[in-house]
């Protein structure tokens, strides 16, 4: 293994990270877990809005449907049907950029603790800093597209 020069002390060892370097990038990687955060949000509104409207749609296209036969009113609304079954995949991306963003947020956490914890040290007034747990998956989500055919509800 070949060290960097500017961060290997007399020895060959890693030097630990200067202290103004650490304390930038604890700040970095809790700014961006709060935009996840703030991200997650905005996501779980979007969601929750789809989410009312798609079975209120659902709901009224089911009604309609049943009430008429082969007319263009039905192929109207076996349309709508399908549309809803397009929303039931905007749902389903919804669920897994939330457990992307979730596990994601929790990794920078525990990145950032550890570095706090590592730089830093224990504080006189609070001790020993407390570090998030990683998450023990690598990867919540496994999917990494959305097909048309595949819907499933969860």
């Amino acid at each position: 293994m070949q060290t960097d020069p500017s961060t290997a002390d007399l020895d060959g060892a890693i030097a630990p990270m200067p202290l103004l370097a650490a304390a930038e990038l604890q700040d970095h990687l809790m700014t961006v877990t709060n935009d996840l955060e703030r991200l997650q949000r905005l996501l779980d509104d979007a969601g929750e809005t789809l989410s009312t409207h798609f079975y209120s749609a659902s709901n009224q296209a089911m009604s309609l449907l049943s009430g008429t036969d082969g007319s263009p009113v039905s192929q109207g609304l076996q349309q709508i049907m399908q549309d809803i079954a397009g929303a039931i995949t905007a749902l389903q991306f919804h669920d897994m950029a939330t457990q992307l963003i979730a596990h994601t947020s929790q990794r920078l956490r525990n990145c950032a603790d550890q570095l706090a914890r590592d730089t830093f040290g224990a504080d006189d007034e609070d001790g020993a800093a407390v570090v998030e747990i990683a998450p023990l998956r690598p990867n919540p989500v496994t999917q990494d597209e959305m097909d048309a055919g595949s819907i499933e509800l969860f």
